[in-house]
């Protein structure tokens, strides 16, 4: 279903993986959107720097659909992505 412009996105589900640096950040994400449904959004907690450069790549590679990336201003960002492949 496609998003009505402007409108805000909300999170079916949450994961914070601030605990942990890559690859195993991009593991625990992969592992949170397991968990849902295929068309539900999660939203993923991660520290700023490599996560947030490979996280939203490997899960593109991976099928899902990335809808948005924003910096928290505390060292972490959020990740909105949908999931789309089983």
């Amino acid at each position: 279903m496609p998003e009505t412009p402007g409108a805000e996105l909300r999170p079916d589900a949450r994961a914070d993986v601030t605990d942990v640096v890559c690859p195993a950040t991009f593991a625990k994400a992969l592992a949170a959107l397991e968990d849902l449904e295929k068309g539900r959004i999660l939203e993923i907690r991660m520290n700023d720097g490599e996560a947030a450069r490979n996280v939203p790549l490997s899960l593109k590679d991976e099928g899902h659909q990335v809808l948005k990336l924003r910096d928290n201003g505390d060292g972490t960002c959020s990740l909105l992505v949908r999931k789309l492949a089983d």
